[in-house]
């Protein structure tokens, strides 16, 4: 199986081409989030690298969120009209599961961390069993101190990766030596891997219907919301 994976969730850009399970091209850029300028060129040039066309591709696995608006909403976007137009599978990965494949420890708890601002967090909890890493529990967006209460009674040690800077000290305050902090390239989104994960998945069914998980309103939404506050559930899309 030929398979394209990519991850814009974020200041990473991360992109690779796996065949039949042996990674053939890959490429990553954190230096600047001009995902609109590089994702397309680094795909093209990646396919080209392994000696594939864009038709020859199998399957495409895409991080879908949580993380920035504008890279998600990039990389599903391509990731459906890719499959879509050419007739191939697609793979949906939450943005927080692309990031804990970086830790492949089945005695700890996985914790990927997107920083939200002011002691905001996208986060979830994740362990291998099996082979397979599964949810302990789920994706969500909330205050560091909500989720450390989610966290009081679990007694595995808990390994913290991604945007952790500012939220260690809470951590070790609440937690102490329960918690591991992962170090460099651990805490940046690899698209080997999650191609490498992807190509055991079920691919989605309806294609067209895929979207980007954001796990908060748009600032949109949330204007839409303020000025509409008995509407709520409604649509937010003015109509004339």
């Amino acid at each position: 199986m030929k398979i394209l994976a990519l991850d814009t969730s974020n200041q990473p850009l991360t992109v690779a081409v796996l065949v039949d399970g042996k990674m053939q091209a890959s490429e990553t850029l954190t230096t600047h989030k001009k995902h609109a300028e590089f994702l397309l060129p680094v795909i093209e040039d990646l396919v080209q690298k392994s000696g594939l066309k864009p038709v020859d591709i199998d399957r495409v696995v895409v991080a879908v969120g949580p993380g920035s608006y504008t890279g998600i909403r990039m990389a599903t976007t391509f990731a459906k009209s890719f499959a879509s137009t050419l007739d191939k599978e697609l793979v949906a990965v939450s943005s927080l599961l692309a990031l804990a494949l970086n830790v492949r420890d089945e005695e700890v708890l996985i914790n990927p961390i997107f920083d939200g601002r002011n002691q905001n967090m996208f986060t979830g909890l994740y362990q291998w069993q099996n082979g397979q890493l599964k949810t302990v529990v789920d994706d969500q967006h909330t205050n560091v101190d909500d989720w450390l209460k989610q966290l009081a009674n679990i007694e595995l040690p808990i390994v913290m990766v991604g945007e952790t800077d500012n939220f260690v000290g809470p951590y070790k305050d609440a937690l102490g030596s329960q918690i591991q902090v992962s170090q460099g390239l651990q805490n940046i989104p690899n698209a080997a891997l999650l191609a490498e994960y992807g190509q055991q998945l079920e691919p989605i069914k309806n294609v067209d219907g895929l979207e980007p998980r954001y796990l908060r309103l748009t600032k949109a939404e949330a204007d839409w919301q303020a000025a509409h506050p008995n509407e709520r559930g409604g649509n937010y899309v003015e109509k004339v």
